[in-house]
């Protein structure tokens, strides 16, 4: 079992969130939609009208937001990524779109986005060019560009980091949160900077991070692969000690993209990844094309249970917990009104596998009830002493995934729910 710093964990959980960005926002994970990992840097929008990175793309994917029951669920920034703009400043220094695959501008679009009950993210680079190869962020552009950016109505910036240095990055990340907050719009700042500086301590000081920035990315960009989210699975849960503690209301770990609904997954590596976000209090910004998606991948991104957890008010992170020789790994997560989310994650390859423990291997409290929920069947399986042991069957690279809340300890037949225990009860590891 891996339980080394729960300890940790405990103390840290129960703590008051450190500060963070003075801007009220984010206080849950951002929710939406963002085009980088589905439709890339395409803009050739002669031979690929109804793909490339255009006004039409935005328009048609916030209709699909505001029209297929996204939006209800909390689903409601529509994120651009790298590739909008034009190739060159304008004669003032100003950013300026593309003018063919963006005539009406960025300001109608952002009208567009928020007629219907959204909101519009955008996409820069503290550097001499975005990765895309278009006008980057430079230090003497920063103030203009967060001007620009909320003049136009942004909602969200996500800043990334190419053809910058380390130098320029430590002075420009904390120099646009500072610019975004001077504009008066409430504009939530996604910085990648710990990305581009290893993602830990000691170059990355995830203390300093929280109070410039909602979200971060961390680690690698995601790709349409199995391989490229357990990459990332594993990276942040063997860095738990350091990245666990950093995220809270208004300032999250972030990594990367859903990619439920493209090509790489199969449906339980699709649910899997859906449930593991979940658990890491991640940013949910789907990449997936909204006017394809199939009912099975819908299913899972719209689960009500799974974004109620992943919304859930405390803002904890969750935890690996256990990591068996069989590959079967157990994640934590405490909720609010003690309740807590069960991830049972199977690395097999070869064929279902019946895990055995009970709530007491995983050290919840003892001499306690739980009424147990499956996430994505919805349905309540029953109450489950702590002591007791019990079963469940788990498909290759597939998840069990639990939400627990305590109930009273039977006192006649059957059992009688208590009342909350507070909002800092959870399971004490």
């Amino acid at each position: 079992m891996e339980l080394s710093g729960v300890v940790l964990f405990l103390a840290l959980a129960l703590a008051p969130s450190s500060v963070a960005l003075e801007n009220g926002l984010a206080r849950t994970p951002p929710m939406g939609w963002m085009s980088w990992e589905r439709f890339r840097c395409n803009v050739d929008c002669q031979a690929d009208p109804r793909n490339c990175i255009s006004e039409q793309l935005f328009f048609e994917m916030a209709d699909k937001l505001a029209e297929d029951g996204w939006r209800e669920l909390g689903y409601k920034y529509i994120n651009i990524d790298d590739c909008w703009s034009a190739k060159q400043r304008d004669a003032t220094g100003r950013l300026v779109p593309d003018p063919k695959r963006f005539p009406r501008g960025i300001k109608a679009l952002a009208d567009y986005v928020h007629a219907r009950g959204l909101k519009l993210g955008i996409y820069g680079d503290l550097g001499i060019f975005t990765c895309g190869g278009y006008p980057g962020t430079m230090l003497e552009h920063v103030k203009l560009d967060a001007q620009t950016f909320a003049e136009w109505g942004v909602d969200m910036l996500k800043l990334d980091g190419c053809y910058s240095t380390a130098e320029e990055q430590a002075k420009g990340y904390p120099e646009m949160a500072r610019a975004l907050n001077a504009t008066g719009r409430p504009i939530v700042y996604s910085c990648s900077w710990p990305a581009y500086q290893g993602g830990l301590p000691p170059k990355v000081n995830y203390t300093i991070l929280a109070e410039i920035c909602n979200l971060w990315r961390n680690y690698d960009d995601i790709q349409d692969s199995w391989d490229s989210v357990l990459s990332i699975v594993d990276w942040f849960f063997t860095n738990q000690d350091v990245l666990q503690p950093a995220a809270g209301p208004g300032h999250w770990n972030d990594p990367d993209m859903l990619i439920i609904g493209n090509f790489g997954l199969s449906y339980e590596e699709s649910r899997s990844q859906m449930a593991l976000w979940t658990v890491m209090a991640a940013p949910l910004l789907m990449s997936t094309d909204l006017r394809t998606i199939s009912p099975s991948a819908k299913e899972i991104l719209q689960n009500r249970l799974m974004i109620q957890i992943n919304q859930d008010p405390l803002g904890i992170q969750g935890r690996r917990i256990v990591k068996e020789k069989s590959h079967i790994e157990v994640f934590l997560r405490p909720l609010s009104q003690a309740a807590s989310a069960l991830v049972f994650f199977s690395r097999r390859t070869d064929m279902p596998f019946r895990y055995t423990t009970s709530l007491a291997n995983l050290h919840f409290p003892k001499d306690t009830v739980y009424e147990v929920q499956d996430v994505y069947a919805g349905k309540i399986i029953g109450a489950l002493k702590t002591a007791n042991n019990f079963s469940l069957v788990i498909n290759p690279s597939g998840v069990v995934m639990w939400y627990l809340r305590p109930m009273a300890l039977p006192v006649q037949p059957g059992y009688v729910r208590q009342q909350a225990l507070g909002e800092g009860f959870h399971p004490i590891l």
